[in-house]
């Protein structure tokens, strides 16, 4: 709905002697403005979760762990070395874990 910031403002008591059918009017003019969707068709466009993924192919190149990264003893994951935030026992743990 459009807004007039130039017209003049309502004070409480102007608010209150708004009439009921000026109100119903903007209530429908409200409700015009409501853009009609075919749900079937918006549902085609959403992929589900446990969809049959078999005739996709994923290619995805693995590189081995850098000299500069580490694996976390905790949630197994290959961080930089500026995300250690301690060794324990030869047990090297992530920033995150840590905390």
């Amino acid at each position: 709905m459009a807004t007039d910031y130039d017209a003049p403002r309502k004070n409480e008591e102007d608010l209150n002697e708004d009439s009921i059918e000026e109100l119903k009017a903007r209530r429908a003019d409200k409700n015009s403005g409501a853009v009609d969707e075919d749900e079937a068709e918006a549902a085609d466009s959403f992929e589900l979760p446990g969809a049959d993924l078999s005739g996709e192919e994923l290619s995805v190149r693995v590189l081995p762990r850098q000299a500069d990264e580490f694996t976390c003893a905790k949630c197994f994951l290959v961080h930089h070395r500026s995300q250690l935030a301690y060794e324990d026992n030869g047990q090297l743990v992530c920033s995150e874990c840590a905390a």
